[in-house]
């Protein structure tokens, strides 16, 4: 029986379209089950009354995770969630895995240096790595 892998991915709201190429990358490999317990900008966590009850609901959606997953753009560099995130991770423990946006020539250096892993955008190397880390 396949291992069914409990995935957290972290990523700017408004950056939703990697997000969903991820999410579809995922979902189209065949022999890859996973949980998905990401917080996409359409979640009513979005709507949170404010930063702290974010900040807890979010905890809450990572605390069944095996792994974290951030999607290191360099838009990553600039915001407090993402590094928030980062922060819930390393508090759990939960290790993190780094993936560098298709075609990027530059990649959040904040987040290469919480990673336990950083991969490539492409399908087999995320795969591979979820499945060494995320155990």
């Amino acid at each position: 029986m396949a291992t069914t892998y409990n995935l957290f991915i972290s990523h700017s709201w408004a950056y939703t379209d990697m997000y969903d190429r991820m999410v579809s990358m995922l979902n189209g490999r065949g022999y890859f089950p996973f949980r998905n317990y990401s917080v996409p900008k359409n979640d009513p966590i979005h709507n949170a009354p404010n930063q702290q009850a974010l900040r807890d609901a979010i905890a809450r959606q990572m605390a069944p995770a095996s792994c974290i997953i951030i999607l290191a753009g360099v838009y990553a560099t600039h915001s407090k969630w993402i590094n928030i995130e980062i922060g819930l991770a390393k508090a759990f423990p939960k290790p993190i895995l780094a993936i560098e946006p298709w075609g990027s020539e530059r990649t959040s250096a904040i987040v290469k240096q919480n990673a336990d892993l950083i991969v490539k955008w492409n399908t087999e190397s995320v795969v591979a790595a979820i499945r060494n880390l995320c155990r």
